[in-house]
């Protein structure tokens, strides 16, 4: 048995507080400190996930108080992955941190603190811990929200607090019916003692509900969405990369582990509704995401919305149930992490240089900006499907699984999902590409450089400033992750094999 499970969970939380007691002294020496717990963070996820690849998974018992009545850690190849990704995304943002802001020691603690809730909740098999670490994520995930300047980052803040309360609630209540079905909280002893008490029963069935619908609620499934449009285009642009690349995913991840661990496919094929709601759920949210993305003019609110399509087919995986569509979910997670993540941070550069933030405003871009323009064109071809970059492994994997579960609406909605991306990226591309340079947003006052919310002189948009090469190779990286975990996906995809055959069985 290895410690490293729990010393994944701790280290953020130590860094977090050393961040704090550090700037009781000096005021800005969270960036180097947060830098440094990251790297330790990255340097064990990836010893610990070279271990959780195999027959066997890594279980560690908190406090030697073993399973049922102890916490149990667990760690197989879909934790594993999501703890590797939630330390190197992380460590990515922080790079562009250091001159896009915000720079307060009392961010970076947030910051590590949602590393540390994010990390629980792909760790643990405890279905209260798991809880417990889904508030620690929204807590600080409310507050990084808030950190941006002007009142917008405040009520978006207090929107997303408010409604992801309901869905904390949600999920809680379906824990107090899952255990008075069965006294137990261990997801694995809890799939035992359900099949036992009876997939049809009425306690059984409400949990399964209340404990999917708080999910929802925090993977921004439409209509249960409200949250994250206003959250992602009001935080800084850093925050907004943050949560998008891995608030929701890893939200994903506990619906995906609550489903086939603790209620397990039998639970699926013994409860038809509970499956069409799923499905239902995913189409809803891929069609209507699309069109609400088409809507948009302003391109953090777009990419929001774009989001809410793309969870649509993760959901849709976990609604199909089969090997195939659970592999292209976890290599959807993973890319899309990487492709949100880097088009928000492409967004907040582009914003950096030239003042622009909306549709129209990035017209003729690559002339004026061609390394934003470069950046974005691959992560938008990446996120519509275009091989070989991971938008289209992911995708290919899901609809797969879908013609072999013969659920073709759910197909058809898959494949149309292409089109649907494209609907939203492509005009924003014809813009760049094919436009005119709109007039400058304003000119650059050597005086003012380095501020991050000045209005421009015509009154819309962001004033350009100065940015850092942490920030351009923050945003380069994105783009050739995107390309490469497309490359790669596939190995991938045979690494989960054991861990997926497992969790279906």
């Amino acid at each position: 048995m290895t410690d490293l499970p729990p010393l994944l969970v701790a280290a953020p939380i130590f860094g977090s507080v050393t961040i704090l007691l550090a700037g009781l002294v000096r005021n800005r020496t969270g960036w180097p400190l947060a830098v440094l717990a990251s790297v330790v963070q990255v340097g064990g996820a990836v010893a610990l996930a070279t271990r959780a690849f195999g027959d066997d998974p890594v279980r560690y018992v908190v406090g030697g108080f073993t399973a049922p009545y102890g916490i149990e850690l667990l760690v197989d190849g879909l934790s594993a992955t999501m703890v590797v990704l939630v330390a190197v995304v992380s460590l990515g943002v922080l790079a562009y941190t250091r001159r896009a802001g915000p720079r307060s020691n009392a961010f970076y603690a947030t910051y590590l603190l949602l590393v540390a809730g994010l990390t629980g909740m792909s760790l643990t098999s405890d279905v209260f811990n798991m809880y417990v670490f889904l508030e620690i994520t929204g807590l600080a995930a409310y507050a990084l929200v808030a950190s941006g300047e002007g009142g917008e980052s405040a009520l978006a803040a207090l929107k997303y607090l408010l409604v992801g309360t309901v869905g904390a609630s949600l999920f809680l209540l379906g824990i107090g019916y899952a255990y008075v079905a069965t006294g137990t909280l261990n997801m694995t002893d809890l799939a035992a003692q359900l099949a036992a008490v009876g997939y049809t029963s009425p306690l059984v069935r409400a949990s399964f509900g209340l404990l999917v619908a708080g999910l929802f609620v925090k993977i921004a499934v439409f209509p249960v969405h409200t949250w994250q449009p206003d959250a992602y285009a009001n935080a800084p642009d850093s925050v907004s990369a943050f949560i998008s690349a891995l608030v929701s995913t890893v939200a994903a991840y506990a619906l995906a582990r609550i489903v086939f661990t603790v209620f397990t496919v039998d639970f699926l094929a013994a409860n038809a509704f509970a499956q069409s709601v799923l499905v239902a759920g995913a189409a809803v949210s891929i069609v209507f995401g699309s069109v609400l993305a088409v809507m948009q003019t302003e391109l953090k609110q777009m990419l929001a919305y774009s989001s809410i399509s793309q969870f649509g087919l993760v959901v849709g995986a976990i609604a199909i149930a089969n090997g195939t569509a659970v592999t292209g979910a976890m290599i959807h997670l993973v890319g899309h992490a990487v492709m949100k993540g880097g088009l928000f941070l492409t967004c907040g550069l582009v914003a950096a240089e030239t003042g622009a933030r909306t549709v129209e405003e990035y017209d003729g871009l690559v002339e004026r900006f061609p390394l934003g323009a470069g950046a974005f064109a691959v992560l938008a071809f990446a996120m519509v499907g275009v091989p070989p970059a991971v938008g289209f492994v992911g995708k290919w994997y899901v609809a797969l699984g879908a013609v072999e579960a013969e659920a073709w609406p759910l197909a058809v909605v898959i494949f149309a999902s292409t089109l649907l991306t494209l609907a939203y990226f492509a005009r924003v591309l014809e813009r760049m590409y094919f436009r005119e340079p709109a007039a400058p947003a304003a000119t650059v006052d050597p005086a003012a450089e380095g501020a991050t919310a000045e209005v421009a002189a015509d009154g819309t948009g962001s004033a350009p400033h100065a940015t850092s090469l942490g920030m351009r190779a923050a945003v380069v990286a994105t783009a050739v992750l995107a390309v490469a975990l497309g490359v790669g996906a596939v190995e991938y995809g045979q690494l989960l094999e054991s861990t997926i055959e497992r969790l279906l069985a």
